[in-house]
């Protein structure tokens, strides 16, 4: 080999491992080369990613870049190496999500890029077949705490991109400054740029529609030390950028922002792209969080709860009551009953353990609800100010463990800073010591925890119907409200929205049908389901409903995406076992007659219910899956199908 042939070599060899060629464009495609991302280095050496599927650019040039208290990674930047692109292909179990189990497939790639102090920031991206996601990570090794001070992710949309974006209440607004909780409605199909109309910015999930793609930006990942994220107030020219959680959304002077000694990372920024099938059916949400801690999982075990405080309120938590609610359970052959605020003080601990020993004669187990709040708050139902330490839980937590519950609601937390986080964590890291089940109730979004944390089985973060029962204008609303949360709040994370009454809401006029409450426990994911409606309720539906009930899953093994559009209605079919179901509703006020392709489920004699011909009634009529399946579904109603499969 001649010299000049040995330094051409020696050349290649330098650029494919350090991408200096052209710093402006590095590139990295999907498995499938349909997505891919490109990075890149301005004239002012910041970094910059594009995003583009099928060849059509759906991110427009996006900001990179991060800074710690002593390290400033947003601009003066040189790339020092980018490795080989290598594959990576995951299996993992969910036991709450769209899936029980999953196969993770994408291509990843790091760079390397030091800023003018010769620091050193690493940046992984992974492209799957459905979307990005990357992350910062700080290298090295330290004994002092680094802080996160700014960081300049951006996601830049062109001029008619639209958007569906929910706003972050304030912090310390709302009933007894319980604000935020991620509970207000979404603002739909609006220009992108449009400001939020809070200072605190707008919630993850974010959808927004470009060049006729969808994408749906989270991210995953959260193991307490970072802060979580939203985006900022403001969109100029359609470019969204990273926002921080609010001052006050702290544990009791806790830290806001992320910190840590190194080596550390952010939480993966997350971008599912392409259809409104890919956004449903999708799990980068936790593809990209932490695997499973090392647990016992033999006590989890998902499925329905009654609950008598969705309708009957604080005056229901009473041992009576409670005990009659553990009949309806056993009834309908459901797992739990969840037992309310005050429990503590309206049953006491002593007569709780004779309804959890009540309850265990009929195969029922019992959850019961704790107050998380120190000072953050000025709520004052109890128990409260049980789990604010370590010393604290883990005594709390032996004591019901000893009673026999099998696990916490635990409500009303402050927000999204550091210290929350760390809180979130802490609390499922002691409980799975004692085989307890954790719903978050007034809380942030899940971001994947469910894959870390297996009995982490639900999280509030919604407008839920707690919030239909307090107000005729969010009962109006319901309709599109709940079509939206398919394609937002709950593509990814477990939502506990608590679904479904029949009969009567007390002081509120109903806006949706039964056919369309039928069809939430299936619409809707939650690793325990309360249902909201009542024993009496529930005595006045036809027996097929109530069989219908009595079988509905809350573990799933398969998602298929069938017709929808994000605010108007959802059609969504789940397989459990060798049955799949099929549920539909409308949040429009016209009806639709829609034509189904169901012939992925083969050929298979099922059924539907839906509504009957009279206010608050069913039916239910044989019907055979087929790839040209016909049915009307009238302005706020809805169906379920059920089939049989081999």
């Amino acid at each position: 080999m001649g010299p000049l042939m040995k330094i051409l070599l020696a050349c290649l060899l330098v650029l494919a491992l350090t991408g200096c060629t052209r710093q402006d464009d590095i590139e990295i495609s999907s498995p499938d080369s349909r997505i891919k991302v490109s990075v890149s280095l301005d004239k002012q050496n910041t970094a910059h990613y594009t995003l583009s599927i099928d060849n059509q650019t759906v991110l427009q040039s996006s900001r990179l870049g991060i800074a710690l208290n002593d390290a400033d990674f947003l601009q003066g930047l040189s790339v020092q190496s980018v490795s080989a692109i290598t594959p990576v292909q995951e299996s993992y179990e969910l036991w709450t999500g769209k899936k029980s189990h999953i196969t993770y497939a994408a291509n990843e790639q790091s760079m390397v890029f030091h800023n003018r102090e010769k620091q050193p920031l690493q940046i992984d991206f992974r492209v799957s077949n459905d979307g990005l996601a990357f992350r910062y990570v700080f290298p090295g090794s330290s004994t002092d705490i680094k802080t996160v001070t700014h960081e300049a992710t951006s996601f830049k949309f062109p001029a008619d991109a639209k958007a569906w974006l929910q706003q972050v209440a304030v912090a310390q607004t709302g009933w007894k400054n319980t604000n935020p909780s991620y509970e207000e409605f979404y603002e739909t199909e609006i220009p992108v740029g449009q400001s939020s109309p809070t200072e605190a910015g707008w919630v993850f999930p974010a959808l927004f529609q470009s060049n006729n793609h969808w994408l749906l930006i989270t991210e995953a990942g959260m193991d307490g030390k970072f802060h979580a994220s939203r985006l900022q107030q403001h969109a100029e020219g359609g470019e969204y950028k990273i926002g921080f959680p609010m001052a006050a959304e702290v544990y009791t002077d806790g830290a806001l922002m992320a910190q840590s000694a190194l080596p550390f990372a952010s939480p993966w920024r997350v971008i599912a792209a392409g259809s409104l099938a890919t956004i449903i059916e999708s799990t980068l949400g936790t593809d990209l969080a932490a695997p499973a801690i090392e647990m016992d999982t033999d006590f989890i075990k998902p499925g329905i709860a009654s609950w008598s405080w969705g309708l009957l309120k604080d005056e229901s938590i009473v041992y009576d009551i409670q005990k009659a609610f553990i009949d309806y359970s056993a009834d309908m052959q459901w797992p739990y009953t969840l037992i309310d605020v005050n429990w503590d003080q309206n049953i006491g601990y002593d007569r709780l353990q004779e309804l959890v020993a009540y309850a265990a004669e009929k195969n029922v187990g019992i959850l019961v609800w704790y107050n998380s709040s120190g000072a953050w708050n000025e709520t004052e139902y109890s128990p409260k100010n049980a789990l604010l330490t370590r010393d604290q839980r883990l005594q709390e937590f032996a004591r019901l463990k000893d009673i026999g519950v099998k696990g916490l609601k635990i409500d009303f937390f402050s927000g999204d800073g550091q210290s929350m986080m760390a809180y979130y964590n802490d609390i499922l890291i002691d409980a799975a010591q004692f085989d307890l089940l954790i719903n978050y109730h007034g809380s942030s979004l899940p971001r994947g925890l469910q894959r870390t944390y297996p009995h982490m089985m639900t999280m509030e973060s919604v407008k839920g119907f707690e919030m239909i029962s307090f107000d005729q204008k969010v009962a109006d609303q319901e309709g599109e409200h709940v079509n939206m949360l398919p394609y937002t709040r709950n593509a990814f994370d477990p939502m506990d929205f608590t679904p479904t009454v029949f009969f009567e809401i007390p002081n509120i006029e109903r806006k949706t049908s039964n056919g369309f409450q039928l069809a939430l426990p299936i619409i809707m994911l939650s690793g325990i389901q309360h249902i909201v409606e009542t024993p009496d309720g529930m005595a006045s539906v036809p027996y097929f409903v109530k069989d219908f009930m009595r079988k509905v899953p809350a573990r799933w093994d398969a998602v298929k995406f069938i017709d929808g559009y994000p605010g108007k209605y959802t059609i969504i079919a789940r397989k459990a076992g060798d049955h799949w179901y099929v549920a539909g509703i409308n949040g429009e006020q016209n009806e639709k007659s829609l034509q189904l392709d169901l012939s992925f489920i083969g050929d298979s004699q099922g059924f539907i219910i839906e509504d009957g011909p009279t206010p608050l009634s069913f039916v239910k009529s044989p019907l055979r899956a087929t790839a040209n399946t016909d049915v009307r579904v009238a302005a706020n109603s809805g169906f379920v199908m059920v089939f049989s499969v081999e």
